[in-house]
């Protein structure tokens, strides 16, 4: 039974037709993402991701742009009881030579091309949106 919901807010940062990604390990699973992550309660949309930015990477960004919202309804991979509601926003790094992975859950980060042909995403919604980059930035 779903019973609570799950705001998620990330970014998509592009250079030279790549988009920034983190791998992570969560819940004992290893992941592709974009950066961000969850809604705090009394917390802005745009407030999350600067602050998920700060905590994961050490970076501000700017020049947001709203990018996608999930449509549909999904549940949570990882708790079966959450539905999840996912947005993505278009960023730029303010500067960056300040990254540092701050998050000990980040083992890496990658600029992966939108010039691939496999959808290097595992998450249900990250593929969309990489679809979606392909098509607006190639």
């Amino acid at each position: 039974m779903i019973d609570k919901i799950n705001v998620r807010v990330y970014a998509t940062v592009l250079k030279d037709k790549k988009i920034l990604s983190l791998h992570e390990e969560y819940v004992g699973d290893h992941l592709l993402k974009f950066p961000g992550g969850g809604l705090e309660f009394g917390e802005s949309i745009l407030e999350c991701l600067h602050r998920e930015f700060e905590e994961e990477l050490n970076l501000k960004i700017k020049n947001l742009q709203h990018f996608y919202t999930q449509e549909d309804f999904l549940v949570s991979k990882f708790r079966d009881n959450e539905q999840l509601l996912t947005i993505y926003y278009l960023a730029e790094i303010v500067d960056e030579d300040d990254l540092i992975i701050r998050d000990s859950c980040i083992e890496k980060i990658e600029w992966i091309s939108l010039d691939t042909e496999e959808n290097p995403f595992p998450l249900p919604i990250d593929k969309i949106v990489f679809v979606l980059l392909k098509k607006k930035f190639l």
